[in-house]
């Protein structure tokens, strides 16, 4: 078994797919360094100060304004009902909701990549670990071996895992050293509230706790991490069932776009709630962000997107183990 991921691990790192996924994230990291940058920069001029105080008291202001102009759909009406409210609570307990440092960008990267960005890395890494080899017909080459199909194909999955755990550390490891340059590197026990609980557009702050930023990362990053692996594992079964790299991509390109459209539309469609797409935001859940659906939890996420991930596994070894290659 270790030859076998071995042997993935090293067409993976060959075809440079790896090292282009990192050059992506540190691009991107870059840029969002710059525009968070620009943000700070405006928002202080708004405010005629550096003083977070009086930047949190003008962003509520100009919600407010917003709200009272009665231009805005509903679905942006409660959102901003709800991002007002958790204003106001870190102002009552004397929380920047802000707090300079990379870790905090860092916090703002992982809750922005989630739900698309993460998922679409792993995509690029999980669409070629079989559709490639049918496509090229090496695959029959690796069939002859004295290996059973369950063992080959459990030798992917497991390369899907590392690559998984390897890529969510070094893009953290990457926008972390970028982003420091310019918001500094410390900030580590800043403090930040979770629990926030949306109901409609009202905020329930009953459960609401304050923990430091690392342990927060942890949890978005483990978050981040589940979402990634059962897109890798969708798309893997997406690439037993079609021998195309580029059909597989596209297939799971459109699904991941369509979640991403479908968030901001399915909130009176109920049974969109078992969507895998519609469940990918996880962060939301920590930080206070209304679900696509009333009545979705973190529980429910999580188990719809493990029933995904359960199904598509049980699925590929079925169709690998038995379809005929040609």
């Amino acid at each position: 078994m270790y030859n076998l991921v071995y042997n993935e691990q090293l067409k993976l790192w060959r075809k440079r797919r790896m090292l282009i996924i990192l050059l992506i994230v540190a691009i991107i990291s870059g840029i969002f360094t710059y525009a968070q940058y620009r943000e700070h920069a405006e928002e202080e001029a708004k405010a005629g100060t550096a003083d977070w105080h009086v930047q949190t008291e003008q962003r509520i202001i100009d919600l407010e304004n917003r709200l009272g102009s009665g231009r805005l759909p509903d679905d942006y009406q409660a959102y901003f009902k709800v991002l007002i409210g958790q204003l106001e609570y870190y102002l009552a307990h004397d929380i920047n909701p802000d707090a300079p440092g990379a870790p905090m960008f860092l916090k703002s990267f992982v809750e922005n990549g989630i739900s698309l960005l993460f998922p679409l890395f792993m995509m690029v890494i999980a669409a070629d670990l079989i559709s490639s080899e049918t496509s090229s017909g090496t695959i029959k080459f690796l069939l002859t071996r004295p290996v059973a199909r369950s063992r080959i194909l459990t030798s992917k999955y497991l390369s899907l895992l590392l690559s998984i755990s390897l890529i969510m550390v070094l893009a953290g490891v990457i926008a972390y050293l970028i982003s420091g340059v310019v918001f500094g590197y410390g900030g580590w026990n800043a403090p930040v509230l979770s629990g926030f609980e949306v109901n409609g557009d009202t905020v329930n702050t009953a459960n609401v706790y304050e923990l430091p930023v690392w342990r927060l990362l942890l949890m978005e990053f483990g978050l981040a991490w589940f979402v990634s692996l059962v897109v890798g594992m969708l798309t893997i079964f997406c690439s037993v069932l079609v021998r195309q790299t580029a059909a597989v991509m596209g297939i799971m390109l459109a699904a991941l776009i369509t979640g991403t459209i479908l968030t901001n539309l399915v909130s009176s469609w109920p049974s969109a709630k078992y969507l895998f797409m519609v469940n990918l935001q996880l962060t939301g859940y920590l930080n206070g962000t209304a679900p696509p659906v009333p009545g979705m939890t973190l529980g429910f996420s999580v188990m719809v997107l493990a029933c995904w991930g359960l199904v598509s596994l049980v699925l590929s070894y079925w169709v690998f183990t038995k379809r005929d290659i040609y």
